[in-house]
């Protein structure tokens, strides 16, 4: 089985998802991803390493045609990526993520969300404070992303006194008001907390 991925000019994390996918969909064979810049082609080559595939790779006209090679011996692990009582909880602070331009920190933020649909184990729960309450209200860019992770079981808390103070309580879109005690209560249970 051979599949065919053109992921150029694709921000990250896509071409790392769309390679994952296809190699989940093949016993054996072969997939070729075609991406344009050296982040994208070593991310991709980290992913295939990771999945246990060889790879080749060739630079054709200023584009990298990765071939990763999936063998019947080096089948990837299944995983039924719900949402669980694992303790996992991630404290989100900020409506961008890391320090320096702000831009950049919201369209990283969006990645952010937007892959944890794709790993594994997913989080128990995600609480948003301070201007991270931003990412649940109506407007928000990880909407569609944070839907999906409720769906998939992942419980969402927004801070109800930071959403009065940005003045978008009644703009929630998705997950629920929360307050200190749960919080805190959350975040001491928890068996690992990351915060961003």
């Amino acid at each position: 089985m051979e599949k065919h991925i053109d992921a150029r000019g694709l921000n990250c994390p896509q071409p790392v998802i769309l390679t994952k996918k296809a190699l989940e969909e093949i016993k054996e064979g072969r997939v070729v991803t075609i991406v344009n810049s050296e982040t994208a082609r070593e991310n991709v080559k980290k992913l295939a390493h990771s999945m246990t595939c060889s790879v080749d790779i060739q630079d054709i006209g200023g584009d990298y045609h990765i071939s990763i090679f999936k063998g019947k011996s080096l089948a990837v692990p299944e995983f039924e990526n719900v949402a669980g009582r694992n303790g996992l909880i991630i404290l989100i602070g900020s409506d961008n993520f890391g320090s320096g331009d702000r831009t950049l920190g919201q369209i990283l933020m969006k990645a952010y969300i937007s892959t944890l649909v794709e790993v594994c184990p997913l989080p128990e729960t995600i609480i948003f404070l301070n201007s991270g309450v931003n990412l649940s209200v109506e407007g928000s860019g990880a909407l569609e992303a944070l839907h999906k992770l409720e769906k998939m079981g992942v419980e969402l808390l927004s801070c109800g006194t930071c959403l009065d103070y940005y003045q978008v309580k009644e703009k929630l879109a998705v997950g629920q008001v929360t307050n200190m005690y749960t919080i805190a209560e959350k975040m001491n249970n928890g068996e690992n907390t990351i915060v961003l």
